[in-house]
């Protein structure tokens, strides 16, 4: 007889009470109060340098532009230099000793800002006490102006270089420090000023979060518009491989047609055809017959809803002259030189070349009209060559063209990228546009 004994575990969490709400709120506030301003709190971080091509800065001399990357540093440094200068008449005693160790409770926290920013403060606040006792003066308590205006400069810096919380759980540190030190040791000072630093540390560090908030906003919505800018290129990628899908769909469906026409016929034009050979042509109608489905049936997904098949063939060069008279009657002035011999190529490649003209000619209708074009066409033995450069426009254009539907520059690379072909495109001297173009066209891939 065996004897099993279940111990019952309770699941984490179902023991303990669940807190309050406000619990929960003050316990992130005192976590996010701990990581802004105790975590690293002296780690080193250095003012990076300012950045020297901006508008103002690009203007300057060479010589002195490499310089002006430490703008910032020179204006932190300064700026605790003149609190300094104003706190060494602060001390209660005379003499150069104390001049100076007033001097240096203002000027360290500035200084140190530029290296350990959170550390900064508050060595800042902690500065300020010490300076109110060595200071004399019945007025300014706890903030000697000195410290008044040091410790506002070492809140702006640090603001400026961390996130917005920060800057709240300084300016509220600042306010409890000050309130309690008026209240437990503003005895003898007839006048106190913790208010009138909180009101203006609080409009300086306002403004600090408006920077912090806009310039997020411009991060984000330039990440948008490169996300944006990205999609469209894919999307115009992709219906420009769309385009040249259909189009090749329509010109392999037409050879394989042709072959299977052609294999039905081939045993009627021989008489006392052997009957390995009326086999071998109906196996080869057959195959054609089912690459044609399978060819409709996998590009067919291409197509869409409203997609026609045309009538006529797929252009080829042999029409590139009607193209030529319509980009003339849309007002640009063009020519066409041919080199070489003259020959029927492969129909895929005659209709790449063929868009790859249409395209370009497009484009310098939409962004050069009235400007003159040439079409150079040169067949060599290893394939075809195009080259299509234009003018600049005579005069600049109010309302761009509108002839053509391609994708430009994105179309004839997806086209030439198609056929193991190279291409290059760019301004010319003169301010106009050249593409250049080889397909290659092997001695396997040439037409019977």
């Amino acid at each position: 007889m065996t004897e099993t004994t279940q111990t019952r575990t309770t699941p984490p969490g179902r023991g303990t009470k669940p807190h309050s709400p406000e619990y929960r709120l003050a316990a992130d506030a005192l976590r996010g109060l701990r990581q802004d301003l105790f975590h690293d709190a002296f780690a080193y971080r250095p003012l990076p340098r300012m950045r020297t091509d901006g508008p103002l800065v690009r203007r300057l001399p060479a010589g002195l532009r490499q310089y002006a990357a430490w703008t910032p540093h020179a204006a932190v440094s300064l700026a605790g230099l003149l609190a300094a200068l104003g706190a060494s008449h602060e001390g209660r005693m005379e003499g150069g000793l104390s001049s100076l160790l007033m001097a240096f409770l203002v000027l360290g926290p500035v200084l140190l800002t530029l290296v350990r920013p959170v550390g900064a403060f508050w060595c800042s606040l902690a500065a300020t006490p010490v300076s109110a006792v060595l200071g004399s003066t019945v007025w300014d308590w706890p903030w000697l102006p000195g410290n008044f205006f040091s410790h506002l400069l070492v809140m702006t810096v640090v603001a400026l270089r961390t996130r917005p919380r920060t800057a709240a759980w300084m300016w509220l540190l600042t306010g409890v420090y000050g309130t309690a030190a008026e209240t437990f040791f503003g005895w003898g000072h007839e006048g106190t000023n913790t208010m009138q630093l909180l009101s203006v540390s609080a409009l300086a560090l306002l403004v600090v979060t408006v920077r912090h908030t806009r310039r997020a906003a411009e991060r984000e919505v330039t990440a948008q518009q490169t996300e944006t800018a990205q999609e469209r290129s894919r999307r115009t990628l992709l219906e420009e491989r769309t385009t040249i899908a259909r189009e090749l769909h329509d010109v392999v469906a037409h050879h394989m047609s042709v072959v299977a026409i052609q294999a039905e016929a081939a045993p009627y034009r021989v008489e006392n055809t052997p009957p390995e050979l009326e086999k071998a042509f109906a196996t080869i109608r057959e195959n054609a017959v089912a690459a044609l489905t399978e060819l409709r049936r996998v590009l067919g997904v291409v197509r869409a809803e409203d997609y026609e098949a045309p009538d006529a063939p797929q252009p080829t060069l042999a029409d590139l002259d009607a193209l030529l008279t319509n980009v003339r009657e849309a007002g640009l002035t063009v020519d066409k030189v041919l080199t070489g011999a003259v020959r029927e190529l492969p129909q895929g490649v005659e209709l790449s070349a063929y868009r790859i003209v249409q395209e370009a000619l497009s484009n310098a209708l939409r962004h050069a009209p009235g400007a003159t074009a040439r079409v150079e066409i040169g067949y060599v033995l290893g394939g075809l060559g195009l080259r299509i450069v234009n003018g600049p426009a005579p005069q600049v254009a109010l309302e761009k063209s509108t002839h053509g539907a391609g994708h430009g520059l994105t179309g004839m690379r997806e086209r030439v990228s198609m056929l193991n072909g190279e291409m290059t495109a760019g301004e010319t001297d003169d301010g106009g546009y050249e593409v250049t173009v080889f397909l290659p066209v092997t001695t396997a891939e040439a037409p019977a």
